[in-house]
């Protein structure tokens, strides 16, 4: 039995799709108003006992924007009173008032994310479609920072900023945030694969990573760029280092992948591998969730590495990274297809080198 047969480690609901940003990435091209076939209150909080009976995943209540719900702070403290490690990730808007913020670390939210793409309002505003985007996330930063709330920065890779790692790792540090969240960009809703990096530049921007993770005071994780598990793995080897890295998010992301560990819930209630790939598994209103996770023939084909496709299913790394199978999908049209974005070549075995 695999690593994650049984539960995710991590579950992400999709409270909303409503959002007032119009970022140029946006996987959820994102309504202005809210959907009213969306999980209601209720609803959520039957979800949210689902997810806790698979022990202790964390769960991420994102958008959209989640404070376009007015039942946002009833489900959080829900979440938080039945045990689960809870965070949420709001859209840097005027609805993230300090007030907001303050009642978030009321209710017991474990970490609040910010998405901040540009490391000054310039590049930001321009990357998310409104101007003032970007002092509205350095402000929401510096009041979670001022009562005590942990917070994330997430920031999404693309031609746009790839050459600014370093200024945006400064800006990460100035915040006090505890964590990094590299998002590499998949082509999937307003998503467009003339921003995405090609193989050898994504390399460039994990060598850059490697090296800010050893000095900085936050930690740095990836997000849809599993093979930088590949590439620090072999760092780490070449350093003279044991493979695995020490405790932190790398170490406890090895391994997870489109529905193996991982789920994704839309707002109406459908059941995903992932946010990033586009393939429903059932809906939470007539299916469970956990039987779902476990048993459905798409989850447990996404677990089975040995159905890798291409260079991926040989890889020497493919339990350890299984390359992002959501880019897989939106650039091949094949969920199981070998990372479109690596450039690492592994040794094929004897069966194929003599066809």
């Amino acid at each position: 039995m695999g690593k994650y047969d049984e539960a995710p480690l991590l579950a992400i609901w999709e409270t909303t799709r409503a959002c007032d940003l119009a970022c140029r990435h946006c996987r959820a091209s994102a309504d202005a108003e809210r959907n009213p076939d969306e999980l209601s209150t209720e609803e959520g909080k039957r979800l949210l006992d689902t997810i806790k009976r698979a022990g202790d995943p964390l769960v991420v209540l994102t958008g959209g924007d989640p404070l376009k719900r007015p039942d946002l702070f009833e489900l959080l403290a829900h979440s938080v009173k039945i045990g689960l490690r809870t965070t949420v990730s709001p859209s840097p808007t005027p609805l993230l008032t300090p007030s907001a913020i303050q009642r978030f670390k009321r209710v017991g939210v474990a970490r609040m994310s910010i998405s901040v793409d540009g490391p000054d309002a310039a590049s930001h505003d321009s990357f998310r479609g409104v101007k003032g985007s970007f002092a509205l996330a350095m402000r929401a930063l510096e009041t979670a920072r001022k009562i005590g709330l942990e917070t994330q920065i997430n920031t999404t890779v693309t031609r746009l900023n790839w050459r600014r790692l370093g200024d945006m790792a400064r800006l990460v540090e100035r915040t006090g945030a505890a964590m990094w969240d590299v998002f590499f960009l998949v082509p999937t809703g307003r998503g467009q694969t003339a921003d995405e990096l090609n193989a050898e530049e994504y390399e460039q921007v994990f060598g850059r990573l490697y090296e800010l993770s050893k000095r900085t005071p936050f930690a740095i994780k990836t997000t849809e760029a599993m093979h930088y598990r590949r590439f620090v793995a072999n760092k780490r080897k070449q350093e003279g280092k044991a493979a695995a890295p020490p405790p932190g998010p790398m170490s406890r992301m090895r391994g997870i992948n489109s529905g193996r560990g991982f789920v994704f819930i839309s707002r109406t209630g459908d059941i995903f591998p992932s946010g990033f790939l586009p393939l429903e598994a059932g809906n939470v209103r007539t299916d469970d969730l956990l039987e779902t996770y476990r048993e459905n023939p798409l989850f447990r084909q996404l677990r089975d590495s040995e159905q890798l496709g291409g260079k991926c299913g040989y890889c020497p790394y493919h339990n350890l990274c299984g390359g992002s199978r959501a880019r897989a999908y939106a650039l091949t049209g094949d969920h199981m297809a070998a990372e479109p974005r690596c450039d690492f070549q592994p040794k094929p075995p004897a069966k194929l080198q003599a066809a």
